[in-house]
C-alpha cells in the first residue's frame, strides 16, 4: 500500500515579493567567472583560451534543476492540478504558500553522500533552494486547496467553485485573412 502524507497550505495576506530566485552558488561562480575572462580577454585580438573554458551544459542544466522544479499543469472540469518533481527532496523541507493571487511552492535540497573504499573516500554535498509561483485562475475555491507529497513528487490539488465548473469555454472560429 502506497503511504501519502499531506502538507498543509498556508495562506498569507499578501503576494509574494517579486524577489530574483535564490541562485546556486556555483551558478554564482561560474557568471562571476564569465565576467573575469571578458574583462581579461578584451583588448586582445585572438585570445586563446576565452570562455571555452567555462561554456559546459552543466552550468545551465544546474540552474534549471536547483531554482526550478520540473512542473506538469493540468485542468479538469473540476479543478487544476499542478504536480511537481522533487526528487531527493523530504516534505519537512517543502512549503506551500497561498496569497490572493498566486501559490508558491517552496523548499530546500539537501543531499549528502559519504563512500570509502579500499584506497579512496569520497564525501559529496549539495545544496540548493527552489521557488516556483503561479498565479491562481479565477474561480478556485482556495478554502479546499490541498497539497499531497509521496515519492518524491508534490500534488497540488485546486478544486473550482460550483459556478467555475458550471462556465463552458466559449470557442472562438479561426478564420483565415
Amino acid at each position: 500500500m502506497q503511504s501519502v502524507t499531506q502538507s498543509p497550505v498556508k495562506k498569507d495576506a499578501v503576494a509574494p515579493e517579486a524577489a530574483e530566485p535564490a541562485r546556486h552558488p556555483l551558478v554564482s561562480l561560474r557568471r562571476e567567472m564569465d565576467r573575469l575572462f571578458d574583462d581579461f580577454a578584451s583588448g586582445w585580438p585572438a585570445w586563446p583560451l576565452g570562455r571555452r573554458l567555462l561554456e559546459p551544459r552543466l552550468w545551465r542544466d544546474m540552474e534549471v534543476e536547483v531554482n526550478q522544479p520540473v512542473v506538469d499543469v493540468s485542468e479538469t472540469a473540476q479543478e487544476y492540478l499542478i504536480s511537481a518533481e522533487l526528487p531527493g527532496i523530504e516534505e519537512k523541507d517543502i512549503e506551500v504558500t497561498l496569497s490572493d493571487e498566486s501559490i508558491t511552492i517552496k523548499g530546500e535540497k539537501k543531499q549528502e553522500k559519504e563512500e570509502s573504499g579500499k584506497g579512496y573516500q569520497l564525501s559529496e554535498r549539495s545544496y540548493g533552494l527552489f521557488e516556483r509561483s503561479f498565479g491562481l485562475p479565477a474561480g478556485v475555491d482556495t478554502a479546499k486547496i490541498s497539497a499531497h507529497f509521496s515519492k518524491g513528487v508534490l500534488k497540488l490539488t485546486l478544486p473550482k467553485t460550483a459556478e467555475a465548473q458550471r462556465k463552458q469555454p466559449k470557442r472562438i472560429e479561426v478564420k483565415s485573412a
